[in-house]
């Protein structure tokens, strides 16, 4: 392995970047990471006390990556201050830019990357991709380890004879027919990308990335620069379960997942925080931030004081979480969201079947 070619993993204290960190020791120690953190200051003491646990298991400490680290506030209140006392939302995630993006392209450099995402098998999304050159993503926990941008290159119907040519010479007479029948296909509105690709990975996975890592040589991206590759070979699929249990028998699951009781006039139900970042994100749900409330009363009262409704700058669009906290509109959120998850009843105790069944992953930008 070259070792100009620095390989990274970002720890954002969720289950999924913690999994994967604990996966790549397990299954790659070959691999010389470093692991870092993004710390905006405005963290759940679990996120900690989960770096803590996974620098025991890695034998490795875990890099803290701050922005505006000559400032005499946390970074996140330095930017706040910065931008006039104005909140971010999700069409305006300047707190995305400043507290992770640009201090993790800082951490970096100039050096290729290669920079390890702990998307899931079971997920339908893209993680963030940097603008550099010089950093690649990696997918380990998926079918289809490689990044969109060069899948496009890759499956680009002008690159059919390469592939073409490649398939020739690794596969079988036998099984050749088949593989030439989805190459030679052109990319259309009937036959699309997404389903070349999965055509080609159901085939043969490993064959696949051996072939786009040969692609690859002929690039500027980060892998150009290496002789081989391990995840070339890997053919693991990892789903929500096996995550959860890769960390129960490991470090452990962040505590903010473990679903406390609550009650309603009615009835009574169960909630938990269905992602990490900060206390304040603005992509949780309005449950959430009750669970806040109820759970972590300063933390909540904290959140409060950035807003400003004169100036319209709340954490929720067209409500504020002093609106949020009244009794009558405490008591609608809870009902609403027990009536949404009846049909989600879990099926065991197991903690699997009681996790949050949300959306945890927002901003992809903040689990680079």
């Amino acid at each position: 392995m070259n070792n100009s070619i620095r390989h990274v993993l970002g720890i954002s204290g969720g289950k999924d970047s913690a999994a994967l960190a604990v996966y790549m020791k397990r299954n790659y120690p070959q691999l010389d990471i470093e692991y870092y953190f993004c710390d905006t200051g405005k963290e759940l003491e679990d996120t900690y006390t989960l770096i803590k646990n996974l620098e025991s298991f890695l034998g490795k400490k875990v890099t803290y990556l701050e922005a505006a680290k000559d400032s005499n506030k946390d970074p996140f209140d330095h930017y706040f201050n910065l931008f006039g006392g104005y909140l971010p939302s999700p069409t305006a995630r300047w707190c995305t830019k400043k507290l992770k993006i640009e201090p993790f392209e800082k951490f970096v450099g100039d050096t290729p990357v290669i920079s390890y995402v702990g998307i899931r098998g079971d997920e339908n999304r893209e993680g963030y991709i940097s603008t550099k050159p010089n950093i690649q993503s990696i997918f380990p926990f998926r079918q289809n380890i490689w990044s969109v941008d060069i899948i496009a290159k890759v499956l680009a119907n002008t690159n059919i004879p390469f592939l073409s040519k490649q398939y020739q010479q690794r596969v079988s007479e036998e099984r050749l027919p088949r593989f030439i029948s989805v190459i030679e296909e052109p990319i259309t509105v009937e036959f699309t990308k997404e389903q070349k690709l999965k055509a080609l990975l159901n085939l043969d996975t490993v064959t696949f990335n051996h072939i786009t890592f040969e692609f690859l040589k002929s690039t500027s991206y980060p892998l150009a620069n290496v002789h081989n590759f391990p995840l070339l070979d890997n053919e693991d699929i990892y789903k929500m379960e096996d995550v959860v249990e890769l960390l129960r028998e490991t470090v452990g699951m962040p505590n903010y997942y473990t679903k406390l009781p609550f009650k309603t006039e009615s009835e009574n139900g169960m909630y938990a925080r269905s992602r990490s970042g900060c206390y304040f994100c603005f992509f949780q749900q309005r449950i959430e931030w009750i669970w806040l409330y109820e759970q972590h009363p300063d933390l909540f009262n904290s959140a409060v004081k950035y807003e400003n409704e004169k100036a319209g700058f709340t954490w929720n669009q067209h409500e504020s979480l002093t609106d949020l906290i009244q009794p009558n509109r405490m008591e609608q959120i809870k009902s609403e969201y027990l009536k949404r998850t009846k049909n989600e009843k879990p099926k065991s105790n197991k903690l699997l079947d009681i996790l949050p069944k949300l959306d945890d992953e927002g901003c992809t930008a903040c689990f680079v």
